[in-house]
């Protein structure tokens, strides 16, 4: 209920300093009303300065102790030495009894181990910890006060079942070890972006290879391969490597490059073992990527009225087919295939001719190859696999070489480093042909090494010793 002021006992206005009469309701000099001055406190509280409080005169100090013989006075007093009180001023309850001397001791906690009533949420002796291991002051709990009643929250927590483990076959985070991986490719437990399936690929195949790896500065890899082995229809071995390369500037590049390296992988391994000749079934194989890329811009007239400004999904291709004593590639776009012989006294040589403004400038005899590779209008290409590209024009070739080797297929992500043939053949280990996937590797390793400004893809293919001489077929 509501309360009347109560009249101050002052002797001064508070307002003018004038001296008051005992029972003034109102200042005579300034007219000051006196019901509003508060009342004064009947006791006189202490301020603490920097926390320490100065103690009341009517604690009973113990005695204190002895000097330490010397002439220096004995510590302070310890906190035990007086009886504690709770905030409500009651007397804290007594210590619990010492335990029994026959009782055996308790052992010693470890070194590091929390204290009692501590709960780190962290397993123990993990084999790796997170990238950020979680704060104690964050995660600690505190020790409960003996006869109180837990807070509500913590009891219903108490009586929730624990998180179940994510399953063997659920991907696991790759930073907190515990949490699941949700198909946004995020942890469900701490939120960390887990690392994309094709931002690192590498794959054998028989005595092939290729490896791809997003690169140091892209922020996904739009290359993608296909490789595989089978046979002729005389049982000779036949070994395929398709690149493809994902136009940057195009929409869904990613998409663009994996249907075309799948497509056109498929079917060169479906039709070298009917018969048909390499050179074919490459330009086939080429016809068949280019229609897999342009289906994926046959999208529903909503989403062309949403992005009326997105163009085609659109990559390069490159390939190549090695049979006994028979090699056939294949591109569209500017990503090259290299021959590399197994004796590096041999000349290497680069077996197709870009697509690009580059190359168009150096054929016309407008610049020479330094020139224009130079021009920041170089890797402009002129010809890829998509619904908005020009007239597709496949090229193919056939080459017969003289001695073993190894052929390089890759994206300009590695030959930006490695242009010419003699750098590419210097980059190439020795052991290449032996040790395919050890090569690949290397070559990666050596873009990512140059500044990795692109994605990086590269396939071994060995050419074995031929039986017959050089020549073009």
């Amino acid at each position: 209920m509501s309360q009347m002021p109560q009249q101050a006992a002052v002797s001064k206005c508070p307002s003018c300093e004038e001296p008051l009469e005992p029972g003034d309701r109102f200042c005579g000099a300034c007219g000051y009303d006196l019901s509003v001055v508060p009342a004064r406190p009947e006791d006189s509280p202490t301020l603490a300065i920097h926390g320490v409080v100065p103690a009341p005169d009517d604690v009973a100090w113990p005695v204190a102790r002895d000097s330490d013989g010397h002439g220096h006075p004995a510590p302070v007093h310890a906190a035990a030495e007086l009886p504690g009180t709770d905030s409500g001023g009651s007397p804290l309850p007594p210590p619990p009894p010492a335990a029994p001397a026959s009782a055996p001791a308790a052992p010693a906690a470890p070194a590091g181990a929390p204290a009692p009533g501590v709960r780190f949420d962290r397993p123990g002796e993990p084999e790796e910890y997170p990238l950020q291991a979680p704060d104690p002051r964050l995660t600690a709990e505190p020790a409960p006060v003996p006869g109180q009643a837990p807070a509500p929250e913590r009891a219903a927590a108490s009586r929730q079942p624990a998180p179940a483990a994510p399953d063997a076959a659920e991907k696991v985070c790759v930073a907190c070890r515990a949490g699941r991986v949700d198909d946004d490719g995020y942890c469900e437990n701490c939120g960390h972006a887990q690392p994309r399936e094709r931002d690192h690929m590498e794959q054998e195949s028989g005595p092939i290879a290729a490896v791809s790896d997003r690169g140091l500065r892209h922020h996904r890899n739009e290359d993608a391969f296909s490789v595989g082995c089978t046979a002729l229809p005389d049982g000779a071995p036949a070994s395929v490597a398709i690149v493809c390369d994902g136009v940057s500037s195009a929409t869904r590049p990613d998409d663009a490059s994996l249907a075309a390296s799948r497509a056109a992988g498929e079917t060169l391994l479906g039709a070298l073992p009917r018969g048909t000749h390499p050179q074919q079934a490459m330009h086939d194989a080429i016809l068949a990527a280019s229609r897999a890329v342009n289906a994926l811009a046959d999208e529903p007239a909503t989403a062309r009225e949403q992005a009326p400004h997105q163009n085609a999904p659109a990559c390069t291709l490159v390939g190549a087919v090695v049979t006994a004593g028979l090699l056939v590639v294949g591109w569209v776009g500017d990503s090259r295939v290299y021959w590399v012989p197994a004796d590096r006294t041999a000349p290497p040589a680069r077996l197709t001719e870009d697509d690009s403004w580059a190359a168009q400038m150096v054929a016309a005899g407008l610049m020479n190859e330094a020139e224009a590779y130079a021009d920041e209008r170089a890797h402009a290409i002129t010809g890829w696999l998509g619904a908005d590209a020009y007239e597709l024009e496949p090229h193919t070739a056939s080459f017969k070489p003289d001695r073993p080797g190894v052929v390089v297929v890759c994206t300009d992500g590695l030959w930006n480093y490695a242009e010419s043939a003699e750098e590419m053949a210097e980059a190439v280990p020795l052991d290449a042909a032996a040790r395919p996937l050890h090569g690949a590797r290397v070559l990666v390793g050596h873009a990512l090494d140059g500044g990795g400004h692109d994605n990086v893809t590269v396939a071994l293919l060995p050419f074995p010793a031929p039986s017959q001489g050089a020549g073009s077929a």
